[in-house]
C-alpha cells in the first residue's frame, strides 16, 4: 500500500462512513446481531457502537493500521470486545464453522476479489449462521440512467477511493458465492447522489 492508500484513504473513509445520516442504517443493519461475529471490512469501527448486547465478542477484518487506530476511542467505549483478527477477508484464519453471525457494510466494493472473500465468509459461519450486509453498488436495473452515470464515474471512484467499485452487483455477487438472501431492502442514500447512493440492505444464509 502506498502512501496514499495507507494514510490518506482512512481518513476520508472515517469522516465520509461517520455520517450521521449513517446512523440508522448501521442501527438496522446490527439488528438481531448475537453471539461471537465476524465483521469484514471493519474500517474505523463506526458500527461497534451499534452491536446489540446479545454479542459476545467480535473478530474485526481490515488491512489498516491507521483505521485501527482511529477505532480505538470506539472500541474502548464498548462492553463488548473487539479483537483485531485478519488483515484479508479473502483468507482467513479461522476454522470452518467458527462463528454465529458475519457483518459486512460498506465493503464489497473495495475487496479486489468478493466472491472469494464472500465465499470464506461463508465457510466460517456455523450452521444456521447468517451475513447482515449493506453495501452500495450498481443500481436498479430499472435506473438505466443511473447505471450509466455509475459506470462513467466508476474509474474515478476506483482512483479517490482506493479501488472502491459502482458498479458491482450486490445480491448477484452474494448467490454466487452460495449465500441466499432471506431479508432485502434496495433504496438511495438520502443526502448521496443516486449513483454513490444506491443501497442493498439485508441478511443472506449459506445456501
Amino acid at each position: 500500500m502506498g502512501f496514499y492508500a495507507e494514510r490518506i484513504v482512512p481518513r476520508i473513509v472515517n469522516v465520509a462512513c461517520g455520517m450521521k445520516t449513517a446512523e440508522p442504517l448501521r442501527r438496522r443493519v446490527c439488528e438481531g446481531l448475537e453471539g461471537e461475529i465476524i465483521e469484514i471490512g471493519f474500517g474505523s469501527g463506526h458500527n461497534v457502537p451499534f452491536y446489540p448486547a446479545a454479542v459476545t465478542g467480535v473478530a474485526a477484518v481490515d488491512p489498516s493500521d491507521l483505521g485501527w487506530k482511529l477505532a480505538e476511542e470506539r472500541i474502548g467505549a464498548s462492553n463488548i470486545p473487539v479483537r483485531r483478527a485478519a488483515p484479508d477477508g479473502q483468507s482467513l484464519p479461522f476454522e470452518d464453522d467458527t462463528f454465529d453471525a458475519a457483518l459486512s457494510t460498506w465493503t464489497l466494493c473495495t475487496i479486489p476479489d468478493a466472491d472469494a472473500a464472500l465465499r470464506e465468509v461463508r465457510r466460517v459461519l456455523k450452521p444456521g449462521g447468517t451475513l447482515h450486509f449493506l453495501e452500495h453498488g450498481l443500481a436498479p436495473e430499472e435506473d438505466e440512467s443511473v447505471r450509466r452515470w455509475q459506470r462513467r464515474l466508476d474509474p474515478l471512484e476506483q482512483r479517490l477511493f482506493d479501488g472502491c467499485h459502482l458498479t458491482r452487483p450486490i445480491v448477484d455477487l452474494l448467490t454466487s458465492a452460495g449465500f441466499t438472501v432471506t431479508d432485502l431492502d434496495v433504496f438511495y442514500e438520502k443526502g448521496a447522489p443516486k449513483p454513490m447512493g444506491a443501497d442493498s440492505l439485508g441478511v443472506a444464509i449459506p445456501g
